[in-house]
């Protein structure tokens, strides 16, 4: 039997776990070169971290499932983390009510940046990466207008600032898990069945994998590509939410660099930009790995540069893993 045929079998498996076969990897590394790693408050604190990234991620793997991408996420995330305590400040009530308000308010404006981008690309047939990369700078731009590039802190001494205080840096009582952790958990097991038991989900890996096939079977594929549009950028909101809850302050420079790290964590689980590949629990993985890196790296006091380096390079051995599996099936 020839050498490739006989290791054919070991090549796909390890091709299809590659993402997990990282995340193990880092993990024991992580474990053996700091002693701080595997400690409650790190792993808790680097969880807490990592839930912006995880909202943002989902979105970008049910657009990139169309074969689509969102550069808008990371600005989306930062207008509506921005809008969060300047809507609350006109609400009649400083209290919970208030703040349901405004977070509706903030996840609004989200859903409507990603009706626009929805729109272009579906309607006037734009290219994605083009529309979510312009509506990147006009919604950074935006959100610097809104607070004239100054930070806007969430009211003082208000039951609605107590509330998403307590949210941003507390936890669950008794397990202490903290709550964007949980709020991310929840989405991704709602996210993993509706990609998994819905037919929106199926549809829109199938639009990703054959567009052509689901029009000719009488399917609006524009239906799918529009809607994801709208869902990725009601979660880049919520991270949005999520940064502003841990610190109490609207920033305009927030979410910078969350759409590469959200595209980064969906390649490295699987996904390909082509679309139709890609699941939630690999995603997950992806988001792992990119949080390890980084985590890690501080714990040894590397400075954040030749984090990015490192980042980058296990993109593209993903990338050419996928390739090899490509070729290999």
């Amino acid at each position: 039997m020839p050498l490739a045929k006989r290791y054919s079998p070991l090549i796909k498996s390890l091709v299809r776990y590659n993402a997990v076969i990282m995340l193990v990897i880092l993990f024991a590394a992580s474990s053996a070169m700091s002693d701080a790693f595997l400690s409650e408050g790190n792993l808790f604190n680097l969880l807490r971290q990592l839930a912006p990234l995880l909202l943002a991620s989902i979105g970008m793997l049910i657009v990139m499932n169309t074969g689509g991408i969102d550069l808008a996420v990371g600005s989306i995330a930062a207008a509506a983390g921005l809008l969060l305590p300047m809507s609350l400040a006109f609400m009649p009530s400083q209290g919970a009510i208030g703040l349901i308000g405004a977070l509706m308010c903030a996840i609004a404006l989200g859903a409507a940046f990603g009706v626009v981008n929805g729109l272009l690309v579906t309607a006037f047939g734009l290219a994605p990466f083009i529309v979510t990369l312009a509506m990147m700078t006009v919604i950074r731009g935006i959100t610097y207008m809104m607070s004239n590039g100054q930070p806007v802190e969430m009211p003082d001494g208000t039951a609605a600032s107590d509330i998403l205080n307590t949210f941003g840096s507390g936890g669950v009582t008794g397990i202490h898990v903290p709550w964007p952790v949980l709020l991310a958990i929840v989405m991704v097991a709602i996210f993993y069945f509706v990609m998994h038991h819905t037919v929106f989900g199926r549809m829109v890996i199938a639009t990703g994998s054959n567009e052509t096939a689901v029009r000719l079977a009488g399917i609006s594929e524009k239906r799918y590509k529009f809607i994801v549009y709208v869902i990725s950028g009601a979660l880049g909101s919520l991270a949005g939410v999520i940064y502003t809850s841990r610190t109490g302050t609207g920033v305009p420079v927030t979410g910078v660099g969350l759409e590469l790290d959200a595209i980064a964590a969906c390649v490295i689980g699987g996904a390909l930009l082509s679309g139709g590949k890609g699941t939630v629990l690999n995603m997950v993985v992806g988001v792992l790995v990119l949080g390890l890196i980084g985590n890690v790296m501080n714990l040894l006091s590397v400075p954040n540069y030749p984090q990015q380096i490192i980042k980058g390079l296990i993109i593209i051995f993903a990338v050419m893993l996928q390739r090899l599996g490509q070729r290999t099936a």
